[in-house]
């Protein structure tokens, strides 16, 4: 299943980059294990959004616990699950 992970701050910018190096590790950590695809800061910068890969749900919902916004309060979060049934060649193999 893919999800698109939406956060959205909460805190200021100011407050955001506290703890934006935390948040870096806590992203490679899950680039690493295969989860995240791709993140990256919204434009206007009023937040983030990643592209994860996982069973189900279930899986998200401990992943973004440990997202070091989440623990601080920087961050809301919206999950939104699809199923994609059409994708350039490049991704046939990550989908």
């Amino acid at each position: 299943m893919m999800f698109v992970i939406i956060l959205r701050y909460k805190q200021t910018l100011n407050e955001v980059e506290k703890y934006l190096d935390a948040h870096r590790h806590f992203l490679d950590r899950y680039y690493a294990s295969g989860h995240f695809l791709c993140s990256g800061p919204q434009n206007p910068r009023v937040g983030g959004v990643i592209l994860c890969k996982a069973k189900n749900r279930d899986e998200i919902d401990p992943i973004i616990k440990e997202d070091p916004f989440f623990a601080n309060g920087v961050a809301s979060y919206e999950v939104i699950e699809f199923n994609p049934n059409k994708s350039i060649d490049a991704l046939k193999g990550i989908i």
